[in-house]
C-alpha cells in the first residue's frame, strides 16, 4: 500500500468488499459525502412590554447546528440503523430475561475497556437490567487475578480480559464462543457478524490451534506503528524511514541538531516491565531473529541475528532522553507528546493523545506510517509455538467468558454486545483509538468523522489496518511465556545496568533460562 492512500478508494476497495454488499454500498455512497451534523430546533418564548402598554409574548424558533456531534448521536446509514434497532429490540426482549443478574469483568485499564464500561452503564444495563461491574487495573494485576481465579475455579469472575500472550496458559478456562453460537442460537445477538473481524486478529489472538479452541472474542488491537514529527521531517527534508538503516540515520541527524530539547527517539525500556520485552521484540524480529527453533524448541534468541538486533537497540539508546529506562508504554507516549522525541515505533493506541491539547504540546504535528521493513523476514515455519516474526508487534486482547461462571447465559449476551460492531465503533472514538478490530470499525461514519486532527482522532487507522493485514508480528504462544517475557525484561535491565558485558552474553543467559523454564512440548 502506498504511503498516502486515497481514502475513498481504500474504503470501497480494500475493506468494503470484505463484509458484503451492505458495506460496499455504505462505503461508496454514505462516505462519499462528509458526515452531517444533527440539526436541532429550539423554541423559546419571550415576554416584553412596549411603551408601557400591555405585555407582548412572542415565540422565537432557532435552528442550532452543533459544532461537534457526539459519536453516539451521529446518524448511520438506514441499513445500519435498522440493524441497530433490531439489536436493541433483542436486548430488551431476550436480555431482560436476566434482569437483576450480576456479572464481574476483570480487565486492564485500557482506553477501549474504559469506554465500554461507560457504554455498559449507559446503554447495556438500561436495556437488559443486567448489572456489570468492571475491575480495571494495570495489566500485571489482571494476570494475577486470572491466575488466582483459574487455580481455584471459584467462579467469581464472569469474564476475563486476556492479553494475547496468555492465550496458551488459560485456553482451558474459557467457553469457546463457537460452542455458544452452535448450541444456543436463541442467545445469538442478531447481526453480530463474526465475519466482520479482521482475519489475522482472530487467527493470532482469539484462536489456540493446538487445542482447536477459540478462547474468546477479540476486543482491542494495540500494534506497533512508526510515529514521527512531520514538521521536523519536512523542515529538515528527511525521508520517512522504510528500513532500519535509514531509521538510525534520521534519528542521529535529528538528535545532533535538536537534543536535548528534542531527542532523536524514545522508548518503553522500563527495567523488568513487559513493555521492555515488547520493545526488544521489534528490534529482534526486524533483524530476522526468533525465539525457538521449529521441531526442537531450542532457544535461538542468541543467534547472530539476535545479537545484531540487541546491539542496534543499544546504539539507538544513545539518542533517547534521560530516564527512558524508567518508562513503560505510557511514559514513552508522554515523552513524545511533550515534544521530547522526533520518531519512535510502538503502540498506535497512544496516537490520539498527540492531537489532544490538554495532553500534548505537538497537536497536529505527528503522523504515522508502518514500522521499518525487516532486514530479512524469518520464515514462520522455522520457529515454534505459533510465533509470527514480523516487525509490527501486536498486543491485542480478547474478552473471554469464564468456564467457571454460573452466569453463562447472561455473560454470553454481554460478551456479544461488548464486541459488537456498534459497541466497537463507539469504543474506537470514545476510547482513544486502540480497538479497530472489525472491518466496519474503519468505515463507520462515527470513526471516519475523526479522520482529522482532533481529540480522539482516528487518522492513524489506515496505518493500523495496513500493519494488521501485512506486517503483524505475534509473540510465541505457550503456557510459560509470561515467565519468559518477564525474565527477558529483567535480563535486558541488567544489561543496561552493566551486569552483563555485552549483547551476546545477555542473550546466552536468556537462552539458558528459556530452556530451563519451558517444559511444554514443541509445536
Amino acid at each position: 500500500m502506498s504511503e498516502r492512500v486515497d481514502r475513498r478508494k481504500f474504503i470501497t476497495g480494500v475493506i468494503g468488499g470484505a463484509v458484503g454488499g451492505l458495506i460496499v454500498g455504505f462505503a461508496g455512497g454514505y462516505l462519499s459525502a462528509p458526515a452531517k451534523a444533527i440539526v436541532k430546533t429550539v423554541t423559546a418564548t419571550k415576554t416584553t412590554t412596549i411603551g408601557g402598554g400591555a405585555p407582548v409574548t412572542e415565540t422565537v424558533t432557532k435552528t442550532v447546528v452543533p459544532t461537534e456531534v457526539k459519536p453516539e448521536e451521529m446518524p448511520l446509514p438506514p441499513e445500519w440503523e435498522q440493524m441497530r434497532d433490531e439489536q436493541k429490540k433483542w436486548l430488551k426482549e431476550v436480555g431482560s430475561k436476566y434482569a437483576g443478574h450480576e456479572l464481574l469483568m476483570t480487565s486492564e485499564a485500557t482506553p477501549p475497556s474504559r469506554a465500554i464500561q461507560v457504554l455498559t452503564d449507559g446503554y447495556f444495563t438500561p436495556l437488559t437490567g443486567i448489572k456489570v461491574t468492571w475491575e480495571l487495573t494495570p495489566l500485571e494485576h489482571v494476570l494475577e487475578k486470572i491466575t488466582m481465579e483459574t487455580s481455584t475455579r471459584a467462579g467469581k469472575y464472569s469474564h476475563f480480559y486476556q492479553d494475547q500472550a496468555w492465550i496458551a496458559r488459560f485456553h482451558k478456562d474459557t467457553v469457546d464462543p463457537r460452542t455458544m453460537w452452535k448450541e444456543h442460537p436463541e442467545l445469538t445477538l442478531p447481526h453480530f457478524m463474526p465475519e466482520d473481524f479482521l482475519p489475522p486478529l482472530v487467527e493470532h489472538i482469539a484462536m489456540f490451534p493446538p487445542a482447536d479452541k477459540m478462547v474468546g472474542i477479540v476486543c482491542d488491537i494495540p500494534i506497533f506503528l512508526t510515529i514521527y514529527r512531520k514538521d521536523i521531517f519536512d523542515k529538515e527534508g528527511l525521508p520517512i524511514p522504510k528500513d532500519p538503516d535509514t531509521y538510525m540515520e534520521v534519528v542521529k541527524k535529528i538528535n545532533d541538531k535538536y537534543a536535548p530539547e528534542t531527542y532523536g527517539t524514545t522508548g518503553q525500556l522500563k527495567g523488568g516491565h513487559y513493555s521492555l520485552y515488547c520493545d526488544w521484540t521489534w528490534y529482534h524480529w526486524t533483524h530476522g531473529a526468533g525465539h525457538y527453533a521449529a521441531g526442537t524448541g531450542e532457544p535461538i534468541v542468541n543467534e547472530p541475528e539476535g545479537v545484531d538486533a540487541l546491539n542496534y537497540l543499544l546504539e539507538l539508546m544513545n539518542y533517547m532522553p534521560p530516564g527512558v529506562t524508567t518508562w513503560d508504554w505510557s511514559g514513552e507516549a508522554e515523552s513524545f507528546a511533550a515534544g521530547r522525541a522526533a520518531i519512535y515505533s510502538a503502540w498506535g493506541e497512544f496516537f490520539p493523545m498527540y492531537d489532544t491539547p490538554a495532553k500534548s504540546k505537538i497537536v497536529g504535528l505527528a503522523d504515522s506510517t508502518t514500522v521499518p521493513k525487516e532486514y530479512k523476514l524469518r520464515d514462520p515455519k522455522t520457529v515454534a509455538y505459533l510465533e509470527m516474526p514480523r516487525a509490527a508487534h501486536q498486543g491485542g486482547s480478547i474478552y473471554a467468558l469464564s468456564a467457571y461462571t454460573k452466569e453463562r447465559d447472561a455473560g454470553w449476551i454481554f460478551l456479544q454486545w461488548a464486541t459488537n460492531w456498534d459497541t466497537q465503533a463507539l469504543s474506537s472514538v470514545l476510547g482513544g483509538g486502540a480497538s479497530p478490530v472489525r472491518k466496519t470499525s474503519y468505515i463507520d461514519p462515527r470513526v471516519t468523522a475523526k479522520y482529522k486532527v482532533c481529540p480522539g482522532t482516528t487518522r492513524h487507522f489506515l496505518t493500523t489496518y495496513e500493519s494488521i493485514m501485512y506486517r503483524m508480528g505475534t509473540e510465541p504462544h505457550y503456557p510459560e511465556h509470561p515467565e519468559v517475557a518477564d525474565m527477558i525484561a529483567h535480563a535486558l535491565a541488567d544489561l543496561f545496568a552493566g551486569k552483563f558485558s555485552d549483547a551476546k552474553s545477555t542473550l546466552d543467559f536468556m537462552a539458558k533460562r528459556m530452556k530451563e523454564i519451558v517444559k511444554t512440548p514443541v509445536y
